[in-house]
């Protein structure tokens, strides 16, 4: 068999791999030597570890979960290590996972898939599309297509996966101001059905980014938010649907802000949103959604999580990722 050679883009982390591999056992020395790590430096960790001993460090992590759940009192041993787990892989895998877990669920995860086809780049849903069919030997949007009962968040996912395989990389002014005139003709009519059906075409033919420039648009000329103009009377879910996306859209800090704060108070019943909200915004905008959450609840998020979570290995790893910092 032949020797195994690092990289020269690897080396320098082969003392924390050794750690790693000999900390078995120690989660606190895998959350200090994995949980502040940049996306970069967690794939330079991973091809070191795969040098070094020959197999994956996710592999490696996950076995560490199924030993420590076989413990009762390990529960949140075990929870740290899918978390790390998760953590240890490239962005569109993890995305994939989560999205099955999202389907699978009794009752549908819609905002976890919504987080993913509203908050990544086209490229990235396209990478995640394929490692959710390597991974499942499935594709993704037929399995959002054949999802039952029917939900208007359904609806609003089939058009924003559409709306990720071809479109203009560049935005259009022109193209936004005439959205948004068609937005708001739909909504002065009597025809809830001609309002979705005009939002669903639009969102289904425009990026993210042009979306948002048309939501701008709209503000600028008629003076309110599009999500303030949806019918308030007899609100039907799919306006809700559509304003809990748009905000997510336009707002991400405000959106995984609420998010976080009602998974630490425990008042949703979306269970995992804490570890993924703080995972997937980590390296995107954590600082801000962390003043939003500070300014909206008057207190640190970093906090929050400290008063809500038994102090431990789990509880060191979600601060982390807030802080950047491992608790001492």
């Amino acid at each position: 068999m032949g020797t195994k050679i690092l990289t020269s883009s690897s080396q320098g982390f082969e003392i924390e791999c050794k750690e790693i591999h000999d900390s078995w056992g120690r989660v606190n020395q895998l959350v200090r030597s994995l949980a502040t790590r940049s996306k970069l430096e967690r794939q330079q960790i991973r091809e070191t570890y795969k040098a070094m001993y020959g197999e994956d460090i996710t592999s490696f992590l996950e076995r560490m979960c199924i030993s420590a759940g076989h413990r009762k009192e390990a529960k949140i041993g075990s929870k740290v290590f899918a978390a790390l787990s998760l953590w240890m892989i490239h962005p569109h895998e993890r995305d994939a996972i989560v999205a099955m877990e999202a389907l699978e669920q009794g009752d549908t995860n819609y905002r976890a898939l919504v987080e993913i086809f509203v908050g990544r780049k086209s490229s990235h849903i396209m990478l995640m599309k394929q490692a959710y069919l390597a991974r499942f030997r499935r594709q993704l949007g037929q399995d959002i297509i054949n999802l039952e009962p029917p939900n208007p968040y359904q609806k609003i996912l089939v058009a924003l996966s559409a709306s990720h395989k071809a479109h203009q990389a560049d935005v259009s002014q022109h193209i936004a101001k005439c959205d948004a005139k068609r937005l708001h003709e739909a909504g002065e009519g009597s025809s809830g059905a001609n309002e979705e059906a005009v939002v669903l075409e639009i969102l289904s033919k425009r990026s993210i980014p042009q979306m948002k420039l048309t939501f701008s648009s709209y503000k600028h000329i008629y003076g309110d938010e599009y999500t303030a103009k949806l019918k308030k009377e007899n609100s039907c879910e799919f306006e809700d649907s559509l304003k809990t996306v748009i905000t997510c859209m336009c707002n991400p800090p405000k959106y995984y802000a609420k998010a976080l704060y009602a998974s630490i108070r425990g008042t949703t019943t979306d269970r995992g949103a804490l570890a993924r909200v703080m995972m997937s915004r980590a390296e995107i905008d954590m600082d801000e959604i962390q003043d939003f959450f500070k300014k909206k609840f008057g207190m640190e998020l970093r906090d929050a999580i400290s008063e809500a979570i038994p102090s431990g290995d789990y509880r060191d790893f979600l601060v982390a990722l807030a802080t950047k910092r491992i608790a001492s």
